[in-house]
């Protein structure tokens, strides 16, 4: 499956807002950075708890912040809202080929959605040092995403590289280069 192709499907940002939410969002954005943006996108939140355009604006708003535990907590209700919709195990753990196909024809834009959100819960739980959970996901990510369109290889990698530094050979220094 092409997790790049986006022509043919629905997207979340594409689902109606309340009026009274979009112009919350719209207050939020006029307001980034000050603690008045958050208070309207939990406005909005509370008007269309499972807009997803919402929750993508909680999740930013909580990442950009630093406020890691909160980015998670939101990354992690869109998996949730996501994988109900496309009647996925609620458990990230529990899907297989199987389930993965069903929701795809489900929805794909759905599916992709889905499967960044459970990227950025990666992501937050590398910031927040729970590097055992975030290779747990990206390994289970990369079963998904064979052509490594979505970046969990290389993730991976960056892991492998931080856990297992590359050993210095003290031996083969040469003073004469260095000064060079």
């Amino acid at each position: 499956m092409d997790l790049l192709d986006f022509t043919d499907c629905k997207l979340y940002f594409e689902d109606p807002l309340p009026p009274r939410a979009a112009n919350l969002l719209s207050a939020a954005a006029d307001a980034y950075g000050e603690p008045e943006a958050e208070l309207c996108l939990l406005r909005a939140h509370l008007l269309a708890p499972e807009n997803l355009t919402i929750l993508v604006g909680l999740y930013r708003f909580y990442f950009y912040q630093h406020r890691l535990e909160d980015a998670l907590q939101i990354a992690e209700r869109a998996m949730h809202l996501a994988a109900r919709h496309l009647g996925l195990p609620p458990d990230w753990r529990q899907i297989d080929e199987h389930s993965l196909a069903i929701a795809a024809a489900c929805s794909f834009g759905l599916l992709r959605f889905y499967l960044i959100a459970m990227k950025a819960s990666c992501v937050v739980l590398l910031r927040l040092r729970r590097i055992g959970e975030a290779r747990q996901r990206l390994e289970r990510l990369g079963t998904f995403d064979t052509r490594d369109q979505l970046g969990a290889a290389r993730l991976l990698e960056v892991i492998d590289q931080f856990q297992n530094p590359p050993a210095v050979d003290h031996d083969a220094f040469n003073p004469a280069l260095a000064a060079a």
